[in-house]
């Protein structure tokens, strides 16, 4: 099959590899309709070292189910599934209690970028769609499997609830499908920190009310003047990087909550006094355990409540994956689409 290999910083491939096969009774084999190239893939693209062989990239897609192991239940061979960026048993102490991230049979895929895609825990892990879901909801759905529920944990983690005002700090994909959720869970007022005005004149029509550009204390300015001086009650971090959660504690109203989805870049962050403590605000998020909420946000798909796949703005070819690195990587686009 063909799939795309990451061998180093900026060094991305379409290669032919070994198809999957079924290695355990649990495991399905999907036929990869659509996937694509996430925010977080580009930490790699920047950074990673060169790996004799290369990666397998890609954590986001929907497939036709191929194969599946003798002891799957759920699904069968032909079914249109959502599959989750992360694989499940969905009945552990963990998924029951709904962090499925943290199951204890558990793992993240890094294949989805390819032909076909080995999904192990198939029966906790993959959703089926209706067969008759109409071609033009893919990317919404797609959607399903990570960015937008990635940006619904973060707004449900944060506690976003009618009258209240949350900033969202981020313009990627992930920062506009916290504002759409935000504006699902009733937020009275959605800030969205961001300066690329084609990336916010879409969060401005998924929900947001106001725009601020600026970054850093200019930034922690413009949005505590927004407030009155207050600050928000709920910041969602969809960045990543020190600077946005330094922003994050900078906005936040006292008793707040920051709920952070972006991966962090660090490993140390202010705690103290002058950031959380002082505020009695409350730090949350975390990998997005997509599959507690796909059930919930489906209807709203397939019915068109919601349309979250609008944060695709290019559609390419599976052999395009490098064109589609680096049209991201140089923010010519918002989120790619590959389509093998």
């Amino acid at each position: 099959m063909r799939a795309t290999l990451m061998h180093g910083a900026g060094d991305v491939r379409v290669e032919t590899i070994p198809d999957p096969a079924l290695q355990e009774p649990t495991d399905a084999i999907v036929r990869v309709v659509a996937a694509c190239v996430c925010g977080s893939d580009l930490h790699p693209y920047r950074s990673m070292a060169s790996r004799d062989g290369g990666v397998q990239m890609g954590h986001e897609a929907v497939g036709i189910v191929e194969e599946i192991g003798s002891g799957v239940t759920g699904v069968t061979p032909g079914d249109l599934v959502i599959v989750p960026f992360a694989y499940q048993d969905n009945t552990c102490a963990f998924c029951r209690d709904g962090v499925q991230t943290s199951c204890e049979h558990g793992g993240f895929l890094s294949a989805a970028q390819a032909e076909l895609l080995h999904v192990p825990q198939a029966s906790g892990t993959l959703v089926p769609v209706p067969a008759d879901a109409d071609e033009a909801l893919l990317p919404s759905l797609l959607t399903l499997s990570d960015v937008y529920l990635t940006g619904h944990h973060a707004a449900h983690t944060g506690r976003v609830s009618p009258g209240k005002t949350v900033t969202v700090i981020g313009d990627g994909a992930v920062g506009l499908s916290a504002v759409l959720a935000s504006r699902e869970l009733g937020a009275e007022r959605i800030i969205l920190m961001g300066r690329h005005q084609a990336r916010t004149d879409l969060g401005r029509e998924f929900g947001a009310t106001d725009v601020v550009a600026e970054r850093g204390a200019e930034g922690v300015a413009a949005v505590m003047d927004l407030t009155g001086g207050a600050g928000s009650h709920v910041v969602l971090e969809a960045v990543g990087h020190l600077p946005a959660y330094e922003q994050a504690y900078g906005v936040v109203r006292p008793g707040g909550v920051i709920s952070r989805v972006g991966v962090p870049q660090y490993e140390r962050a202010p705690i103290g006094f002058g950031s959380l403590f002082g505020k009695n605000a409350t730090l949350t998020g975390g990998p997005a355990p997509v599959r507690a909420y796909i059930e919930a946000a489906l209807p709203a798909v397939l019915e068109g409540r919601i349309n979250p796949g609008r944060v695709f703005d290019r559609t390419l070819s599976l052999e395009e994956a490098p064109a589609a690195y680096r049209a991201m990587d140089s923010r010519e686009a918002l989120k790619v689409m590959l389509r093998p």
